[in-house]
């Protein structure tokens, strides 16, 4: 893996800033960078709380694109997706943080290495970040974001733990 930043779409920053633990993804690669368009999708909602994340993290850097036309070449893709895209080609990301299906393909057809929430977590666990996936698992399902459970079973599985459902 070459030594180009990380770019972060909105869903895993939403995910670990709704149990607290957006320090997991400094821990892991110290610094994120996210388009205009993620920057603006993660205040749409409770502006006040998540803006002070952003103020007080200075390691999640907006970086505005040089090319901002390049985004619309990502056909069926929500702006944000679509910009972090267009902002990995620019600054040839060594990582793209996106769980949304569509927009991993994408990434995945231009060349880029892809991880999403789930797989944010593993990363945690194997660097000693954290001691268990399922908690964190738990604790943003909790919040109200979905993963599939054959997916969150999959990820449950390669962590050495179990949900027993």
């Amino acid at each position: 893996m070459h030594d180009g930043p990380v770019i972060a779409n909105n869903t895993p920053l939403v995910a670990f800033w709704t149990i607290a633990q957006t320090n997991i993804l400094r821990e892991l690669f110290g610094e994120i960078l996210i388009p205009q368009a993620v920057y603006e999708e993660f205040l749409a909602f409770e502006h006040k709380s998540r803006l002070a994340v952003l103020q007080n993290n200075s390691w999640i850097k907006v970086v505005p694109l040089k090319n901002p036309g390049r985004a619309s070449a990502f056909v069926g893709l929500d702006h944000g997706e679509a910009e972090v895209l267009a902002l990995a080609e620019e600054q040839d990301a060594r990582l793209v943080l996106i769980d949304e299906r569509r927009g991993r393909k994408y990434a995945q057809r231009l060349g880029f290495p892809v991880s999403g929430t789930l797989g944010l977590l593993l990363l945690a666990k194997e660097a000693g970040i954290i001691p268990a996936v399922l908690p964190m698992v738990t604790a943003i399902q909790a919040a109200g974001l979905y993963f599939h459970p054959d997916l969150v079973e999959k990820v449950l599985h390669i962590a050495g733990e179990s949900s027993n459902r």
